[in-house]
């Protein structure tokens, strides 16, 4: 016989003691058993439970309460159940990266990421590194495009969580970032303003909430990430406030140090501004904007950033589906403004339980040079996308993929073997694992 501890729910324990032992019971999860340790067969062991309890709840005095009371909160209990399943039936807002689980309440919780991928670009870039984006962007390499182990806590008024990245993803998307910067992909905390009314403050760094797509690739259809997101921020640093507006409108509000910075270039402060409407559970639309001045260093001629985005994202039955339309205007300093936009929609067609087939269209248009240089001589860069990508299933949660997608532009913005071209092909395998 085999005596195995768990963590009793009787326990009252701090943070620091929640993180501790919550960190010792999932090492010893990833660990080797002891009927494997010892080599015994399984037929020959009996495994007895046993609650450890660290630190037990004291006795709480009871008090009875009337009839009409208990009527009240028991409709009170019903309303917030009925609630609590709706909102885990609603499609998920895939922008953001923002996922503390309140279902933990009051607990420590440790998740963890890994997103690994093959990329091939038929152009075959010399250095290695595919132009024009951030995500995926390795070349003939067997890599990491993102790794990470959050740590998240969660109660009735305060939540907050700590999670720090790594991977080519980082390491090209966080370039500006000074230091320990360069590997925070989420930090912040939070604390519930009022005890009746869910208005909530988030102060750090927190997912973006532009465009539909986010660096987590397994909330996507597709695998690799659009152009959309690509020239918008990935992340945000400040202050945000979350608050509803109705039973299917949330409202956000964000006082930011700027556009994806967490280290100020211009001691000028941004905001921003997020509607989330959800006319049913099968459908969200998603309306941002940004107001920030962008001058820096390295683009002195940069005043006012103006920008909004758009986007739905739909799911039901076998098929999903999203969208995403933007447009963003730069003011310069004795200069005529400047903008970029783009437009994409997405499908997913889910074949059976395990397996579904994913398409994309999209254009990006940056005629003035605002977020991106062409690598050629070419004056400015546009260019058309679309992809084909086939998602397996593995398991609950490992998911692998594969993608073919092609890239075609009007204007030679593309390089092979040293000479500019319109077109590029890139074939992608990727294996995401969570937990």
């Amino acid at each position: 016989m085999i005596i195995e501890k768990f963590l009793s729910v009787e326990n009252k324990f701090n943070v620091r003691e929640g993180l501790l032992l919550n960190g010792y019971f999932f090492l010893k999860h990833l660990g080797q058993s002891d009927e494997k340790a010892f080599g015994l067969d399984k037929s020959d062991v009996e495994i007895e439970q046993v609650p450890l309890v660290y630190h037990r709840v004291e006795q709480v005095a009871l008090t009875r309460l009337n009839q009409k009371w208990k009527m009240k909160n028991l409709s009170v209990f019903f309303i917030l159940t009925i609630t609590t399943v709706s909102v885990w039936g609603q499609v998920i807002n895939t922008a953001t990266m923002d996922t503390t689980d309140f279902r933990f309440n009051g607990k420590v919780t440790v998740e963890g990421y890994l997103d690994s991928y093959y990329g091939y670009d038929f152009n075959k870039p010399s250095t290695g590194d595919r132009a024009y984006f951030v995500s995926m962007a390795r070349h003939n390499e067997i890599t990491i495009n993102l790794a990470y182990i959050g740590i998240k806590y969660s109660s009735s008024r305060l939540r907050g969580h700590f999670v720090p990245g790594f991977g080519t993803y980082i390491n090209a998307n966080y370039a500006n970032e000074p230091f320990s910067l360069k590997n925070i992909v989420e930090a912040s905390a939070g604390v519930k303003l009022w005890h009746d009314k869910n208005l909530w403050m988030d102060v750090g760094v927190f997912g973006s909430p532009y465009t539909n797509e986010s660096a987590i690739s397994k909330d996507h259809l597709a695998y690799t990430r659009s152009f959309a997101p690509e020239y918008v921020p990935y992340y945000l640093s400040g202050v945000k406030l979350s608050f509803p507006i109705s039973t299917k409108v949330n409202g956000y509000f964000y006082l930011l140090n700027g556009w994806q910075q967490i280290q100020d270039v211009n001691q000028n402060k941004s905001i921003g501004t997020q509607l989330e409407y959800r006319p049913s559970s099968a459908w969200l639309v998603n309306w941002n904007t940004y107001v920030g001045n962008e001058q820096s260093t390295t683009h002195m001629n940069f005043g006012t950033r103006y920008f909004t985005d758009v986007f739905f994202i739909y799911s039901k039955g076998k098929w999903s589906a999203t969208g995403c339309y933007y447009i963003g205007l730069q003011k310069q300093n004795n200069m005529a403004d400047a903008y970029w936009w783009q437009a994409n929609i997405i499908g997913r067609y889910t074949i059976t339980e395990k397996l579904s087939v994913t398409g994309r269209l999209e254009y990006f248009d940056d005629p003035d040079g605002v977020q991106s240089i062409p690598i050629t001589n070419a004056s400015n860069f546009s260019s058309y996308s679309s992809s084909l990508g086939l998602n397996l299933k593995v398991a609950e949660n490992i998911l692998f993929r594969a993608e073919g997608r092609t890239f075609l532009s009007s204007k030679e913005v593309y390089e092979r073997s040293g000479a500019a071209v319109k077109n590029s092909n890139l074939l992608t395998t990727n294996v995401t694992l969570w937990f």
